[in-house]
C-alpha cells in the first residue's frame, strides 16, 4: 500500500470518528423545553382554582423582585423556607419598599407539593405567591428556567425550597447588583459558600459529596468558569436585563444548570460578582452523588462543546443600560 493510500485512510477514520462523536453529541444532548400551556398560568390564594397567567420575561417589569423556588417532593422543607423568606421580605426595614412576587414551581412531584404550597398560601393572603404545577418532572434546571422565564420581576432571584441558604444574605445580593448593573443594567449575583469550605458546614458533609465538590471545581477550571469559587449555590440574583438574555438560551434541564448560566452569562458579557453568603446543610436531599458525578461530566462536556461548535448560543441584547 502506498503513502497516498495510508494518509487516505487515516483521513476517512478521522472523518468517521469526527462524524460520530458529532452525532453522539446532537444525541445526547437535551432536547428543546416544551412549555405546556397549562404551565403558563398559577394558582393562589385569591385564585385557588381559576388559573391565572404568568407574566412574561420579555415583556417590561411587573414587580421589584421575582422569587423562584423549584420544588420537587417538597411538603415538608417548603414551609419553613416560605416562612423565613417572607419574614424577610415584609420586615419593618423593607415593608412597602420593595415590591415582589414568589413563584413556586412544582417539577412534577409526587407528593402532592402543588396543593400543599397552595394551602400554604393561605397562612400570607397579603403576599402575591404564585403556586405552578409542570406536568412533567424536567429536574432543578427546568423548573428554575420555567419560573424566570415567567417572572415579572425588576430583579429575579432563584433559591431553594430547602432553607438552606440565610434569605437576609438577599441584602448583600441586592447591594452588588447594584454595584456591578445599576439602573436597568445587565447583571448577575451568585450567592457563595466558597469561604465555608475549612468549617464545620462543609466538613461534616459526607466524604462523597467532598470528592465531588472538589472534582467539580477541576472540571470547572477546565470548562471556562474556574473564575467562580462556588457555581451550584442555589441562591442567585438576576437583573431582568441579564435573565431576559440568559434564560431563553439555557438548554440544560439538570442540576449542573448552574455551570451553563455561568458559560452564557461569560458569553454574553454580564458582569458576574459573587457574594459570600451563610449556608447550612439541610437533610432530604435528593441528589444521588454517584449518579449526579456522572451525569455532572457528562452534561458539561455536551454544554462545552455545543458552544464550541455553535449549536448553542445565546445572543446579546439590544437594549441599553440607564
Amino acid at each position: 500500500m502506498d503513502q497516498s493510500s495510508l494518509l487516505y485512510g487515516a483521513l476517512t477514520l478521522v472523518i468517521l470518528a469526527l462524524s460520530s462523536l458529532y452525532v453522539a453529541l446532537v444525541i445526547w444532548s437535551p432536547p428543546p423545553i416544551v412549555t405546556r400551556d397549562s404551565e403558563t398560568k398559577y394558582l393562589s390564594n385569591a385564585y385557588p382554582k381559576k388559573p391565572r397567567p404568568l407574566a412574561k420575561l420579555a415583556d417590561p417589569s411587573t414587580v421589584d423582585l421575582t422569587i423562584v423556588v423549584p420544588a420537587y417532593n417538597e411538603t415538608e422543607r417548603l414551609p419553613i423556607m416560605l416562612a423565613s423568606t417572607i419574614a424577610h421580605l415584609t420586615s419593618p426595614a423593607l415593608k412597602n419598599k420593595r415590591t415582589f412576587e414568589i413563584i413556586i414551581v412544582d417539577d412534577g412531584s409526587s407528593d402532592n407539593t402543588s396543593a400543599a404550597a397552595l394551602k400554604l398560601t393561605a397562612k400570607y393572603p397579603k403576599c402575591d405567591v404564585r403556586v405552578v404545577t409542570l406536568e412533567k418532572n424536567l429536574g432543578k434546571g427546568g423548573a428554575v428556567r420555567h419560573g424566570m422565564l415567567f417572572g415579572g420581576g425588576e430583579r429575579l432571584l432563584m433559591v431553594d425550597a430547602d432553607d438552606a441558604s440565610r434569605f437576609t444574605d438577599l441584602e448583600l445580593l441586592w447591594e452588588a447588583m447594584d454595584k456591578i448593573a445599576p439602573g436597568h443594567g445587565a447583571g448577575v449575583v451568585v450567592g457563595s459558600r466558597a469561604h465555608l469550605v475549612k468549617t464545620e458546614a462543609v466538613v461534616k458533609r459526607s466524604l462523597l459529596r467532598n470528592i465531588l465538590m472538589y472534582g467539580l471545581h477541576t472540571i470547572l477550571r477546565i470548562v471556562g468558569v474556574g473564575h467562580i469559587r462556588d457555581t451550584q449555590c442555589g441562591f442567585k440574583l438576576f437583573s431582568r436585563a441579564a435573565a431576559q438574555q440568559i434564560f431563553p438560551a439555557q438548554h440544560l434541564p439538570t442540576w449542573i444548570f448552574d455551570v451553563e448560566l455561568l458559560l452564557l452569562a461569560k458569553q454574553l458579557r454580564i458582569p458576574v460578582a459573587e457574594v459570600p453568603i451563610q449556608w447550612h446543610e439541610v437533610p432530604g436531599s435528593k441528589l444521588n452523588v454517584v449518579s449526579a458525578s456522572l451525569q455532572m461530566l457528562r452534561d458539561l462536556l455536551i454544554v462545552r462543546a455545543n458552544h464550541l461548535l455553535g449549536r448553542w448560543k445565546a445572543t446579546p441584547s439590544k437594549a441599553k443600560s440607564d
